[in-house]
């Protein structure tokens, strides 16, 4: 059986559920380059898997809506050489964005007023400068 994947303390995805896919990947390689399945696809069907509670499997679909192909998650990997590396590199990324998706929202923003003594110290401040400017002034009209 595979290893579970986590992504927070009280989300871990079964290694049942995720679904690996290798392949060849581009770039610099040498002589195995042709040989070497090191690139690594890691897919999980987000929609129809048990470990999101409704409401977290909403905010998730909702979030990566543009990821989702037929309800499943994929990510790939090819930047390392080696597939154990790509293989990591896969599961944090599907981890951070597991991870990210489920966040709660940021709390609201409540609008603020400026205190009595900013406005007062802000408009003295403007006075002195525009009585500054005034002094500048050609008076020989």
């Amino acid at each position: 059986m595979p290893e579970p994947l986590t992504v927070t303390r009280s989300i871990s995805i079964p290694g049942a559920e995720l679904r690996w896919r290798f392949s060849r990947s581009g770039g610099p390689g040498g002589q195995g380059v042709n040989t070497a399945d090191s690139r690594v696809e890691l897919s999980w069907d987000l929609v129809n898997s048990p470990v999101l509670s409704p409401t977290l499997r909403d905010r998730a679909v909702e979030r990566l809506g543009s990821r989702l192909v037929d309800g499943v998650l994929t990510v790939a990997a090819s930047e390392h050489r080696a597939q154990l590396d790509n293989r990591r590199a896969a599961a944090q990324r599907l981890a951070e964005l597991v991870r990210r998706a489920v966040a709660p929202p940021p709390p609201t923003r409540r609008a603020t007023k400026p205190s009595r003594g900013s406005v007062t110290r802000r408009l003295n401040a403007k006075r002195r400068r525009g009585d500054i400017k005034k002094l500048r002034r050609d008076t020989s009209d």
